[in-house]
């Protein structure tokens, strides 16, 4: 990738680009350290908000198997019994 190229897909030149993040890091983290909130905080938050979300997607998951099993156990032995009926009726 050229100068011009990472020119272009990070907003500027790279010196100015990391002051402008310095800068604006330092406001954010200013302003929310006089609410008290620390960086292992938010940290150890978004690990939990990540195995929440995960354990909440694997539960789903582990009950659209438990609900297909259920309609399975009626749905196969019906059709297969419809398969034979019909079966008979053409032989």
């Amino acid at each position: 990738m050229n100068g011009s190229g990472l020119t272009g897909f990070i907003g500027g030149s790279p010196a100015s680009v990391a002051l402008r993040l310095l800068v604006v890091s330092f406001i954010v983290g200013a302003v929310l350290a006089m609410f008290g909130f620390e960086p292992l905080d938010i940290v150890a938050s978004a690990q939990r908000l990540v195995r929440r979300l995960i354990d909440f997607g694997l539960n789903d998951f582990h009950q659209v198997w438990r609900t297909l099993l259920t309609g399975a156990i009626v749905v196969v032995p019906v059709w297969f019994v419809l398969r034979l009926l019909e079966t008979r009726r053409r032989g």
